[in-house]
């Protein structure tokens, strides 16, 4: 294993029939692989000051850690409602069947400060969308937003198209 697709395992009808998912836990399960990753994400934000690195509940924690000690960046988790115990912004996302919420710090970001927005996969873009509004209600700027993978047929791009997009892997 020489790339990062090939850490990238397929999970036919997850979690629900027709849905092709992208299962990154052999990425995880495999140091080199991290590895891998970790410097294809680093190269995508180039030399960009980076003051906080925002990972996006569950899955965007792991490289968004990685990142920010990486980048010598403050972590800050965005989570579902009712996880983090100080004082909250919440912001609501429609889903294809409801809606849903995230939840940041409302001390995690000073005005003017430098944010990349991290997630393991960019879909439909309402999570990631949600997670913009919250981080420019608390007065950051959002340098870039980046995934390991994007998967280009859903058109999540569309939602934050106002921002850099990165990714390192496009389906």
């Amino acid at each position: 294993m020489n790339a990062i697709e090939d850490f990238i395992r397929d999970i036919p009808d997850f979690p629900k029939q027709g849905i092709l998912f992208k299962d990154i836990a052999p990425l995880l399960q495999n140091p080199k692989g991290v590895s891998l990753c970790l410097d294809a994400l680093v190269q995508l934000i180039g030399d960009q000051k980076i003051d906080k690195v925002v990972g996006i509940e569950s899955r965007g924690f792991f490289f968004a850690t990685l990142l920010a000690q990486k980048l010598n960046a403050g972590f800050i988790p965005v989570r579902k409602p009712g996880k983090l115990p100080f004082k909250t912004l919440s912001q609501s996302y429609a889903l294809e069947y409801g809606e849903d919420a995230l939840e940041i710090h409302l001390d995690a970001i000073k005005k003017g400060e430098k944010i990349l927005i991290h997630d393991d996969v960019l879909a439909t873009g309402g999570t990631a969308e949600a997670v913009c509004k919250l981080v420019e209600k608390l007065g950051g700027d959002i340098v870039q937003c980046n995934f390991i993978m994007q998967l280009n047929f859903l058109n999540g791009k569309e939602k934050i198209k106002q921002y850099e997009v990165k990714s390192v892997l496009e389906y």
